[in-house]
């Protein structure tokens, strides 16, 4: 009797690990579209059938499929190999396939999503309602959604007799939404800075091609880039999106005191794109705006922005590390992109 007691009680905190580490492999997918996915915040869902990871899905662009439509039809197909959901896209057209051929598959499955599933229809259908028809068996939240307009799948699942979790993970779900957050409220500036493992961040490119990659596509997604007046002088730079899918360039903010620069360069040359000089960040009302410079400007700028996203070589380890802890943030999330670029989020430690 009192071993069948003790394997109740493991079992239950087994169970208990194991939740938390299905929640954290969504969260670590999620990070990899942070920005990205702007106006819409960053979410990752995963689909687990009898202590198995069926798959992890993700949002990846504002308008396209939600996290848990793709972690739905990745997980169907692995069911289901030779269907013909794997030649659909259209976030619609998932839903009413599955909403036709889930044949209950789903049943004993359960779903781990970061945040609150959509309750309303706009771009894509809403996410509570399939999870709903399709009759999981439970689902486990990681934060509610504080867009009214999309908040409400809570009630909507636990109205349908689904058995649902919130809370699994939070504090790391909401340091995921953390910018999502702040740009709801019409404002997030971070500050975007590549350094070598010392903390050198002097000649030329510091990162790989995978991180510019990711850099520039980032700026497609920006209401403002910001740069310093000493850069632009210098360095010359152009400042656009050509590594990107969709090359849009963003609006540039010449932060400065000084209002001549050679108008020649390629930064006044981009179509399509606004260069303004001011001095004054307070008076910038953009949303979602990226501030690109080294130690100078960041010390200069560092009480006005809202997060700091380091781009971290680590080629050379044979020189000591510089102590990230000497910016005066804390690290919220790191991951490498490649075996010698790390990423690094960090916010102030007043937040």
């Amino acid at each position: 009797m009192m071993y069948c007691q003790y394997q109740l009680i493991m079992n239950g905190k087994n169970k208990d690990f194991m939740n938390k580490t299905y929640m954290i492999q969504a969260i670590n997918k999620a990070w990899k579209y942070q920005f990205l996915t702007y106006p819409n915040p960053a979410v990752a869902s995963c689909v687990v059938l009898n202590d198995e990871i069926l798959s992890i899905g993700v949002h990846k662009i504002a308008g396209e499929s939600h996290a848990e439509v793709n972690a739905l039809k990745l997980a169907y197909l692995k069911l289901n190999p030779n269907s013909s959901l794997k030649n659909i896209q259209s976030s619609y057209e998932i839903h009413e396939y599955l909403i036709k051929n889930h044949n209950n598959i789903f049943n004993k499955c359960e779903l781990y999503v970061t945040l609150e599933p959509c309750n309303h229809i706009g771009k894509t259908p809403s996410c509570a309602s399939l999870i709903k028809v399709l009759g999981l068996k439970q689902v486990y939240i990681g934060t509610l959604d504080i867009n009214k307009t999309a908040s409400g799948g809570l009630k909507t699942l636990k109205d349908s007799g689904i058995k649902v979790n919130v809370g699994l993970e939070e504090q790391k779900c909401k340091d995921l939404l953390y910018s999502y957050e702040l740009w709801q409220k019409n404002k997030f500036r971070f500050f975007k800075l590549a350094m070598r493992f010392d903390g050198s961040v002097d000649g030329g490119y510091i990162t790989t091609q995978e991180s510019l990659n990711i850099v520039h596509e980032i700026r497609t997604k920006l209401d403002l880039l910001i740069i310093g007046g000493n850069t632009v002088r210098s360095d010359k730079p152009t400042l656009d999106s050509r590594f990107a899918k969709n090359n849009k360039a963003s609006d540039i903010l010449i932060y400065s005191n000084k209002n001549e620069f050679d108008k020649d360069i390629n930064l006044f040359k981009i179509k399509n794109r606004k260069v303004f000089i001011s001095n004054n960040l307070n008076k910038i009302k953009s949303t979602f705006s990226m501030i690109e410079g080294g130690y100078i400007l960041f010390e200069t700028v560092k009480n006005n922005i809202d997060m700091l996203m380091l781009f971290i070589s680590h080629k050379n380890k044979t020189i000591k590390r510089k102590n990230i802890d000497d910016f005066g943030f804390k690290r919220i999330h790191s991951y490498f992109i490649n075996e010698s670029d790390e990423i690094i989020f960090l916010k102030p430690i007043k937040s």
